[in-house]
């Protein structure tokens, strides 16, 4: 992800090539929460409990999409309460606001839907899911 971002368009480019790229990141950082959290969840379940259990939290999660804050909270809060709390606590003003507005944009741009983003928005966006995706593997001990 990191050097499809290297490859992004600079400010001097076309705005409508800048625009497009933007929407293109924005679906490639929203993958990647899904996919970090999903593989954070499942590594921790298989390395704590028994392989029946572990395969139930994979089946549960095979269609975990659109992760916004609110169904972040309550996934941490479905292993541990105190996940759940502390993941509350810390999804709060921008981090919560870029989660919900990269979920929100990523749906948009995949349903064909007119968006107005910028590169150096969603690159802001990407920062803030790079934090957040740390806060859960700590979180979850890994």
């Amino acid at each position: 992800m990191d050097a499809t971002f290297a490859r992004a368009p600079d400010s001097s480019a076309d705005a409508e090539v800048q625009a497009d790229f933007a929407k293109y990141l924005c679906v490639l950082v929203s993958g990647f929460l899904e996919n970090a959290t999903v593989a954070l969840v499942l590594h921790h379940a298989s390395t704590r409990s028994a392989p029946e259990i572990a395969a139930y939290v994979e089946n549960q999660l095979k269609h975990w999409t659109n992760p916004k804050a609110e169904k972040l909270c309550n996934l941490m809060g479905a292993f541990n309460r105190e996940w759940g709390t502390k993941t509350t606590e810390y999804l709060v003003d921008e981090r919560k606001a870029s989660l919900n507005s990269l979920v929100a944009l990523r749906h948009k741009v995949a349903h064909g839907e007119s968006v107005s983003t910028s590169l150096s928005q969603v690159k802001a966006y990407r920062d803030s899911i790079y934090e957040v995706v740390e806060f859960i593997a700590t979180l979850m001990g890994q």
